[in-house]
Protein backbone atom coordinates (compact mmCIF):
# COMPACT_ATOMS: atom_id res chain seq x y z
CA UNK A 1 0.00 0.00 0.00
CA UNK A 2 2.78 2.47 0.68
CA UNK A 3 4.53 1.42 -2.33
CA UNK A 4 1.18 2.42 -4.02
CA UNK A 5 0.49 5.21 -2.61
CA UNK A 6 4.20 6.90 -2.58
CA UNK A 7 3.60 5.95 -6.90
CA UNK A 8 0.58 7.92 -7.29
CA UNK A 9 2.05 10.70 -5.28
CA UNK A 10 5.18 11.06 -7.80
CA UNK A 11 3.04 10.52 -10.73
CA UNK A 12 0.69 13.70 -9.39
CA UNK A 13 3.69 15.74 -8.66
CA UNK A 14 4.94 15.20 -12.42
CA UNK A 15 1.21 16.78 -14.28
CA UNK A 16 2.49 19.15 -15.87
CA UNK A 17 0.39 22.56 -14.97
CA UNK A 18 -1.38 22.66 -18.96
CA UNK A 19 -2.70 26.23 -19.91
CA UNK A 20 -6.17 25.29 -19.68
CA UNK A 21 -5.52 24.62 -15.76
CA UNK A 22 -3.85 27.66 -15.03
CA UNK A 23 -6.66 29.32 -16.98
CA UNK A 24 -8.92 28.07 -14.94
CA UNK A 25 -7.24 29.35 -11.49
CA UNK A 26 -6.69 32.92 -12.74
CA UNK A 27 -9.53 35.28 -12.01
CA UNK A 28 -11.48 36.39 -14.94
CA UNK A 29 -9.78 39.13 -17.02
CA UNK A 30 -11.65 42.49 -17.80
CA UNK A 31 -12.50 41.34 -21.20
CA UNK A 32 -14.03 38.11 -19.94
CA UNK A 33 -16.18 40.07 -17.43
CA UNK A 34 -17.40 42.57 -19.87
CA UNK A 35 -18.23 40.31 -22.34
CA UNK A 36 -20.62 38.03 -19.33
CA UNK A 37 -22.65 41.84 -18.71
CA UNK A 38 -22.28 43.78 -22.52
CA UNK A 39 -26.23 42.91 -22.79
CA UNK A 40 -28.86 43.93 -20.68
CA UNK A 41 -30.35 40.37 -19.96
CA UNK A 42 -33.19 41.72 -17.87
CA UNK A 43 -33.51 45.23 -16.47
CA UNK A 44 -34.45 45.42 -13.05
CA UNK A 45 -34.76 49.30 -12.86
CA UNK A 46 -38.29 50.88 -13.60
CA UNK A 47 -36.63 53.29 -15.75
CA UNK A 48 -33.12 54.65 -16.86
CA UNK A 49 -30.07 56.98 -15.02
CA UNK A 50 -28.19 59.61 -16.14
CA UNK A 51 -24.80 60.01 -15.78
CA UNK A 52 -24.56 63.69 -14.59
CA UNK A 53 -27.55 65.94 -13.11
CA UNK A 54 -29.72 67.11 -15.58
CA UNK A 55 -28.24 64.86 -18.04
CA UNK A 56 -30.37 62.29 -20.63
CA UNK A 57 -31.07 59.38 -18.72
CA UNK A 58 -30.12 56.65 -20.55
CA UNK A 59 -28.41 53.50 -17.98
CA UNK A 60 -30.66 50.94 -17.09
CA UNK A 61 -29.86 48.36 -14.17
CA UNK A 62 -29.58 45.22 -15.27
CA UNK A 63 -29.18 41.54 -13.60
CA UNK A 64 -27.53 38.88 -15.70
CA UNK A 65 -27.46 35.37 -13.77
CA UNK A 66 -26.90 36.24 -10.08
CA UNK A 67 -25.19 40.09 -11.12
CA UNK A 68 -26.66 43.21 -10.72
CA UNK A 69 -25.14 45.44 -13.19
CA UNK A 70 -24.64 48.59 -15.34
CA UNK A 71 -22.59 50.84 -17.88
CA UNK A 72 -21.76 54.52 -16.61
CA UNK A 73 -19.55 56.89 -15.84
CA UNK A 74 -17.20 57.38 -13.29
CA UNK A 75 -17.66 60.13 -10.77
CA UNK A 76 -15.41 60.19 -7.51
CA UNK A 77 -16.49 60.06 -4.02
CA UNK A 78 -14.49 61.35 -1.19
CA UNK A 79 -16.72 61.26 1.39
CA UNK A 80 -16.31 59.68 4.51
CA UNK A 81 -13.08 59.89 6.98
CA UNK A 82 -11.04 63.04 6.52
CA UNK A 83 -7.81 62.16 4.54
CA UNK A 84 -4.44 63.92 3.12
CA UNK A 85 -6.58 63.12 -0.21
CA UNK A 86 -10.37 63.72 1.11
CA UNK A 87 -11.42 66.40 2.73
CA UNK A 88 -13.15 70.28 2.75
CA UNK A 89 -10.50 71.58 0.98
CA UNK A 90 -10.05 68.91 -2.26
CA UNK A 91 -13.16 68.01 -1.91
CA UNK A 92 -16.30 71.18 -2.12
CA UNK A 93 -18.61 69.13 -1.11
CA UNK A 94 -17.04 66.30 0.91
CA UNK A 95 -19.29 64.92 4.00
CA UNK A 96 -17.66 63.51 6.69
CA UNK A 97 -19.65 60.76 6.60
CA UNK A 98 -20.55 57.57 4.69
CA UNK A 99 -24.16 55.55 4.04
CA UNK A 100 -22.40 52.39 5.31
CA UNK A 101 -19.51 52.26 8.43
CA UNK A 102 -16.69 50.19 9.18
CA UNK A 103 -17.22 47.74 12.05
CA UNK A 104 -15.61 50.70 14.49
CA UNK A 105 -18.58 52.68 13.64
CA UNK A 106 -16.39 54.88 12.28
CA UNK A 107 -17.01 56.34 8.43
CA UNK A 108 -15.29 54.50 5.20
CA UNK A 109 -11.99 55.89 4.48
CA UNK A 110 -12.73 56.65 0.55
CA UNK A 111 -8.84 57.34 -0.11
CA UNK A 112 -7.98 53.65 0.98
CA UNK A 113 -11.07 51.39 0.16
CA UNK A 114 -12.28 50.51 -2.96
CA UNK A 115 -15.90 50.85 -3.10
CA UNK A 116 -18.65 51.64 -5.37
CA UNK A 117 -21.81 53.88 -4.89
CA UNK A 118 -25.34 53.03 -5.77
CA UNK A 119 -28.53 55.13 -6.11
CA UNK A 120 -30.51 56.33 -2.86
CA UNK A 121 -34.38 54.39 -3.20
CA UNK A 122 -36.55 55.60 -5.73
CA UNK A 123 -39.44 54.12 -7.80
CA UNK A 124 -37.01 53.85 -10.35
CA UNK A 125 -34.62 51.54 -8.37
CA UNK A 126 -34.72 50.07 -4.61
CA UNK A 127 -31.21 48.64 -4.51
CA UNK A 128 -32.92 46.27 -1.13
CA UNK A 129 -35.24 44.88 -3.60
CA UNK A 130 -32.37 43.18 -5.46
CA UNK A 131 -30.44 42.14 -2.64
CA UNK A 132 -27.98 45.04 -1.70
CA UNK A 133 -26.68 46.68 0.67
CA UNK A 134 -23.29 47.92 2.52
CA UNK A 135 -20.76 45.61 1.81
CA UNK A 136 -22.51 43.80 -0.87
CA UNK A 137 -19.12 42.55 -2.72
CA UNK A 138 -18.90 44.42 -6.03
CA UNK A 139 -16.06 44.59 -9.03
CA UNK A 140 -15.43 47.79 -11.31
CA UNK A 141 -13.96 47.16 -14.90
CA UNK A 142 -12.35 49.79 -16.73
CA UNK A 143 -10.16 49.05 -19.96
CA UNK A 144 -7.70 46.44 -19.14
CA UNK A 145 -8.14 47.06 -15.06
CA UNK A 146 -10.24 44.86 -12.70
CA UNK A 147 -10.79 46.41 -8.90
CA UNK A 148 -12.79 44.15 -6.32
CA UNK A 149 -14.74 46.22 -3.46
CA UNK A 150 -17.86 46.98 -2.02
CA UNK A 151 -21.56 48.45 -1.93
CA UNK A 152 -19.93 51.33 0.69
CA UNK A 153 -22.11 54.79 0.45
CA UNK A 154 -25.53 55.98 -1.50
CA UNK A 155 -25.89 58.54 -3.57
CA UNK A 156 -28.22 60.98 -5.69
CA UNK A 157 -31.81 59.19 -6.62
CA UNK A 158 -31.32 60.18 -10.77
CA UNK A 159 -27.70 59.67 -11.14
CA UNK A 160 -25.52 56.55 -11.53
CA UNK A 161 -21.75 55.68 -12.05
CA UNK A 162 -19.67 56.69 -8.97
CA UNK A 163 -16.97 55.00 -6.70
CA UNK A 164 -14.28 55.95 -4.01
CA UNK A 165 -10.88 57.72 -4.54
CA UNK A 166 -9.29 54.07 -4.32
CA UNK A 167 -11.38 52.16 -6.03
CA UNK A 168 -10.57 55.17 -9.31
CA UNK A 169 -7.19 55.30 -8.68
CA UNK A 170 -6.39 51.35 -8.48
CA UNK A 171 -8.38 51.55 -12.11
CA UNK A 172 -5.85 53.71 -13.39
CA UNK A 173 -8.73 57.02 -13.43
CA UNK A 174 -7.54 60.36 -12.18
CA UNK A 175 -9.02 60.12 -8.54
CA UNK A 176 -8.83 63.43 -7.69
CA UNK A 177 -12.16 64.67 -6.26
CA UNK A 178 -12.65 68.01 -7.94
CA UNK A 179 -11.14 67.34 -11.43
CA UNK A 180 -11.10 63.27 -11.72
CA UNK A 181 -13.36 60.69 -13.02
CA UNK A 182 -14.20 59.70 -16.01
CA UNK A 183 -16.70 60.46 -18.63
CA UNK A 184 -18.98 58.44 -21.15
CA UNK A 185 -20.50 54.72 -20.81
CA UNK A 186 -17.21 52.99 -19.69
CA UNK A 187 -16.83 51.81 -16.70
CA UNK A 188 -18.88 48.46 -16.11
CA UNK A 189 -19.91 48.44 -12.28
CA UNK A 190 -21.30 44.37 -10.94
CA UNK A 191 -22.39 43.85 -7.60
CA UNK A 192 -23.44 40.03 -6.05
CA UNK A 193 -26.11 40.14 -4.46
CA UNK A 194 -25.67 37.95 -1.21
CA UNK A 195 -22.15 38.12 -1.30
CA UNK A 196 -20.89 40.46 1.67
CA UNK A 197 -17.59 41.13 2.63
CA UNK A 198 -17.50 41.19 6.57
CA UNK A 199 -16.22 43.45 7.97
CA UNK A 200 -16.76 45.94 5.32
CA UNK A 201 -13.93 47.44 5.52
CA UNK A 202 -11.80 43.97 4.70
CA UNK A 203 -10.71 44.92 1.28
CA UNK A 204 -8.68 41.45 0.90
CA UNK A 205 -12.16 39.58 1.60
CA UNK A 206 -13.90 41.72 -0.92
CA UNK A 207 -11.20 40.25 -3.02
CA UNK A 208 -11.47 36.75 -2.47
CA UNK A 209 -15.15 36.22 -2.42
CA UNK A 210 -15.59 38.90 -5.74
CA UNK A 211 -12.82 36.65 -7.57
CA UNK A 212 -15.17 33.70 -7.06
CA UNK A 213 -18.54 35.54 -7.88
CA UNK A 214 -16.70 36.34 -10.71
CA UNK A 215 -15.52 33.26 -12.00
CA UNK A 216 -19.48 31.83 -11.08
CA UNK A 217 -20.97 34.72 -13.61
CA UNK A 218 -18.63 33.96 -16.49
CA UNK A 219 -18.36 30.31 -16.10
Amino acid sequence: MRTALLALAAALALTPVTPALAAQAAPPTAAQLKAAVAACTKQVSNGKYAHDAGGARTVPVCATRKAVHWRADLDIDCDGQRTAKCNASTDPYWQNATAFNQSDGRPLNAETLPFIVVPLASPTWNYRDSGITGGTVAVAVYKDKVVYGVVGDLGPKAIIGEASYGMARQLGINPHPSTGGVSGAVVDFVVFPGVKASPIEHNATAVRLGQQAATALVS
